[in-house]
């Protein structure tokens, strides 16, 4: 079963008044590392110091580029925090090892 991490992605209201475009208000395009920046933070809480941000959200980097776990971006697999999604409102991540489950079942 997937982790599930729910983040409200914010309106770039700047973008749409400067290209006078309305979509850019309906949906945001945003980097998927900055996705991550945001349910690492909604996961840790607000008290959460920023040097326990950081040290996750570079760990976090690190294994989504190793390959060390899958993530998908509203039901989309992405591999490249680098990567630019389109949101609307809220983005569903969804983080699956790539492990399998050891079983003792005999």
């Amino acid at each position: 079963m997937p982790t599930v991490i729910r983040v409200p992605v914010p309106i770039d209201l700047g973008t749409a008044v400067t290209a006078n475009a309305t979509a850019f208000a309906l949906v945001t395009p945003i980097r998927v590392g900055t996705l991550l920046e945001l349910a690492i933070a909604r996961a840790l809480g607000r008290r959460a110091p920023p040097d326990k941000r950081d040290r996750t959200l570079r760990a976090t980097l690190a294994g989504l580029r190793a390959g060390s776990f899958l993530l998908h971006v509203d039901g989309m697999p992405v591999d490249d925090p680098d990567r630019v999604v389109v949101c609307s409102g809220c983005a569903t991540l969804r983080f699956y090892t790539r492990r399998g489950l050891v079983s003792t079942i005999e």
